[in-house]
């Protein structure tokens, strides 16, 4: 059960990060190139820790 609620948490950090990369990247809103870097880096966090909580809930091994 507790892969389960890391696995949810993961998920759902990522989709916020994910969704405040909308308003940049499709609606055209103009962020300065160091706070649109660090956007796209916390969504990249965000993403890989959610497909290495997947993959531990499918009882799947880590890539090398």
């Amino acid at each position: 059960m507790q892969e389960l609620k890391q696995s949810y948490h993961a998920y759902s950090a990522w989709q916020t990060q994910l969704q405040s990369c909308h308003s940049p990247l499709l609606d055209g809103e103009r962020l300065e190139p160091p706070k649109l870097q660090a956007l796209l880096y916390r969504e990249a966090l965000m993403k890989e820790r959610n497909d290495r909580a997947r993959r531990a809930l499918l009882g799947l091994a880590e890539e090398e």
